[in-house]
């Protein structure tokens, strides 16, 4: 979700635990409902201290480049972690070709991530690109064969309405840029939909690794032409600031979807978009009109609803699955 690309995480245990899908055991830990719900908490301030960032410090760099050294201190810090908390073992893949095609997917959405903040509201763009769950849902009732039940798919339509009360078409609201965003849910759905798909034979952490550094070595390619000086340095730390909100962010995410099943903290992720209206006040003094407002509400209502919904088929299926046969 916002700066979605980045939330590797969710590709990976959410879209997977929404549809009751067995994932691949990660790294063991004590399970911890609140622990999780607080990492879970921390994580989202970190995806929105990258959204803000991201839209002060690219109004000033060039994109690419800006994209290069977030790619580059997220490779850094979740190789690290790999190396020093899981050891080298945990790098080992099967699926090599897999890991290329989502680093494309993933530079192709953080391009889109980029140019979206460069035109919209971060509050406004949060609450867009949170429909992304919305749009996964009904792709993988097409090309996963997943079963999905008639209460989920009025929660999918009433979440995609809900943009349409942010975007208001004719009214010029925000304008033809209102598409960046929308094109960004459609390529991240298909990012998840392959995460989804990975994520039974991948660690999540050595997976956004190798993503990560695939769309590091992409990046590097016309760095040499967008390259240019940065005297500034609070433009340096805008910069490293944002890749340690995205690797920080990624980290915390992986350790809370570690700590507590992935149905019981949906419902919170969209805690997202009322810290996207905040971090867009604060720093760019920018208060979303009273109809985007209800569109943010009713997509995060849809997809809270989303979340307990999910929450309460994974308790039912347990119970079926506790029943003797």
């Amino acid at each position: 979700m916002a700066h979605p690309a980045s939330r590797s995480f969710a590709a990976l245990h959410a879209v997977g635990a929404t549809k009751g899908r067995s994932l691949k055991p990660q790294h063991r830990v004590k399970p911890s409902a609140w622990a999780g719900l607080l990492l879970l908490v921390v994580a989202m301030a970190c995806f929105v201290v990258l959204d803000t960032t991201t839209k002060g410090v690219t109004a000033v760099v060039p994109m690419l480049m800006a994209l290069w050294v977030l790619f580059l201190v997220q490779a850094l810090v979740t190789g690290g972690y790999v190396l020093v908390a899981r050891g080298g073992a945990s790098l080992k893949t099967a699926r090599p070709g897999l890991h290329i095609a989502r680093g494309v997917l993933l530079l192709v959405v953080q391009l889109l991530a980029f140019l979206s903040l460069k035109f919209l509201p971060v509050g406004e763009y949060t609450a867009l690109a949170m429909t992304t769950p919305l749009v996964v849902t009904l792709l993988a009732t097409r090309f996963l064969g997943e079963h999905v039940s008639p209460l989920r798919l009025v929660l999918v339509a009433l979440g995609l309405v809900s943009t349409l009360v942010i975007v208001r078409p004719g009214s010029n609201a925000i304008g033809w840029a209102m598409l960046l965003p929308l094109a960004l849910v459609l390529v991240n759905a298909a990012y998840q939909l392959l995460a989804s798909k990975m994520a039974r034979t991948e660690d999540a952490v050595t997976t956004v690794f190798y993503t990560c550094s695939t769309a590091l070595l992409l990046a590097s390619l016309p760095l040499a032409w967008v390259w240019v000086p940065v005297n500034d340095p609070k433009l340096w730390l805008g910069l490293l600031l944002m890749g340690l909100a995205a690797a920080g962010g990624n980290l915390f995410f992986v350790w809370a979807f570690e700590r507590a099943p992935a149905a019981s903290l949906m419902p919170y992720m969209y805690l997202q978009i009322g810290f996207g209206i905040v971090g867009g006040w604060l720093v760019f003094a920018h208060v979303p009109d009273f109809w985007a407002l209800v569109g943010m509400g009713m997509i995060a209502a849809c997809g809270v609803a989303g979340g307990l919904l999910t929450l309460h088929e994974t308790r039912v299926r347990q119970r079926e699955q506790r029943l003797p046969s």
